[in-house]
């Protein structure tokens, strides 16, 4: 026994379970990933080098060993990796960082050893370690328990051979990873993952061309507008819009259709965003009135200021994430950039729910609960992240974690600082939630109009919102 396991043959701990692909099977190439062309243009060069490897070296350059796919989850990391493999034309090593880690302390240096063994053996090709970061942490020198050691066996070998390989054979190395913070400095060094390339959320252009990939094999019909489609999805990334047109096509066959229509599409990005339509919800008369006022209060304080968004639908129908109604907007193009104003009128409209509240039945409800959540966040950023306080001027008092995750804001300041932040949050938001009230009761005529049609149709374009506002 004590033999066979010397060789390896008694249970294969100390083997590599990678999974291989040759290019017929991947099946994937650049023509497949759409909407992160800077990232293709960094990987295109690593395939040419596969392919003409004598040019570069005729000059002196040399190959890069390994290059790291850093972003959001879902934004195509590991399409990318694929479609390298695909282009290239070579063996294509695909496996998670999990993949190296047992209980067994010694296996996943073991595995590692292994995998780079098969790599040379099948060079030209390519190493995909997909979420590198279970096993990439910064090694912070203390050793709690067996876990970690091995961890820090495992990635000790992997810093081994990838300085011992020869990148002149052609193996070169991806990994991806949405944690690029936590990883060892040793790892990102020149020699190693020497390029970092970012795989971020697509931006119109991009999500556009992701719907037109994603749209190819789907029976359209032909008065469909993804640009409008695209417009509606600001921030998603690329699983989500393929989410969004497979939504589409259910809705399509759900009501009988062939095609899938322009009506489809936008009901789908609402699915996403706030869930199915609760048919089996039945909201009392009073409950119902106050959700028309507090939806009709949003779009008119979005109607009455200059820095928003033109309102595309407001619904009174509950959705299955718990919204009892809300008010969807129609951005006319993208941006990248806020100013104060745009912030402080946002934070308004915001405010204009609770405000309809007060004005037309003098009672809060709970209703404006995420409003508040949102409206505070955002006057938290005006003052400690962006500098838009007079009181603190251009002083950062919160640095963000885990950007292509969460985005957590962490406080960097004193507590003293804290509550004095605290307090000029609340002068924002009571500067926001005051105007908000004052634009409602100047139309007040006009709320109650909207809000009796809203309760009598239950859901409204933004046409028709407008077309009663100036009747």
């Amino acid at each position: 026994m004590t033999k066979r396991m010397d060789k390896g043959t008694f249970m294969p701990f100390g083997q590599s379970n990678a999974k291989m692909y040759m290019e017929k099977k991947t099946g994937i190439t650049f023509k497949d990933v759409a909407g992160q062309e800077e990232a293709k243009e960094s990987l295109d060069e690593i395939v040419d080098f596969l392919h003409n490897p004598d040019k570069y070296t005729a000059i002196g350059a040399k190959q890069p060993k390994g290059a790291l796919l850093v972003g959001p989850p879902g934004t195509g990391k590991t399409l990318l990796a694929k479609a390298v493999a695909g282009e290239a034309n070579v063996a294509f090593f695909s496996l998670s960082g999990s993949d190296f880690v047992e209980m067994f302390v010694g296996v996943g240096a073991s595995r590692v050893r292994d995998l780079f063994k098969q790599a040379n053996e099948h060079a030209p090709c390519i190493i995909f370690i997909d979420e590198i970061d279970t096993i990439g942490k910064s090694r912070d020198g203390v050793i709690t328990g067996g876990g970690n050691d091995e961890r820090e066996q495992t990635l000790n070998q992997l810093l081994a051979e990838m300085d011992g390989f020869d990148s002149s054979k052609g193996v070169v190395i991806l990994a991806a990873t949405n944690r690029p913070e936590v990883l060892d400095k040793a790892l990102l060094r020149p020699g190693r993952f020497d390029r970092r390339i970012i795989v971020e959320k697509p931006d119109l252009k991009g999500r556009e061309d992701i719907l037109k990939v994603h749209t190819k094999n789907v029976k359209m019909d032909p008065n469909v507008d993804l640009k409008t489609v695209a417009l509606t999805t600001s921030g998603a990334a690329g699983a989500d819009l393929a989410n969004i047109v497979n939504e589409a096509a259910l809705r399509a066959v759900r009501f009988k259709r062939s095609l899938v229509t322009q009506e489809d599409l936008l009901e789908a990005v609402e699915v996403i965003v706030a869930g199915k339509e609760k048919k089996d919800r039945i909201l009392s008369v009073k409950e119902k009135r106050l959700v028309a006022f507090h939806e009709v209060g949003h779009a008119l304080a979005t109607a009455l200021q200059k820095n928003t968004q033109p309102v595309q639908k407001i619904t009174i129908v509950p959705r299955t994430m718990g919204s009892l109604g809300y008010t969807m907007q129609m951005p006319e193009e993208e941006k990248y950039l806020m100013t104060k104003d745009e912030i402080l009128d946002q934070i308004t409209v915001l405010m204009a729910g609770r405000a309809a509240e007060e004005v037309e039945f003098g009672l809060a409800t709970t209703g404006a609960s995420n409003d508040i959540e949102r409206a505070t966040k955002l006057a938290r950023n005006m003052v400690a992240q962006f500098g838009m306080s007079e009181k603190f001027g251009l002083m950062g008092l919160e640095s963000i974690e885990n950007k292509y995750l969460d985005g957590r804001s962490v406080s960097t300041c004193a507590d003293e600082t804290n509550y004095e932040v605290d307090m000029e949050v609340k002068k924002i938001l009571k500067i926001c939630y005051d105007k908000a009230e004052s634009l409602l009761k100047e139309k007040r005529d006009a709320l109650l109009r909207i809000a009796e049609y809203l309760i009598e149709k239950e859901t409204i374009t933004g046409e028709e919102f407008m077309m009663i506002l100036s009747a």
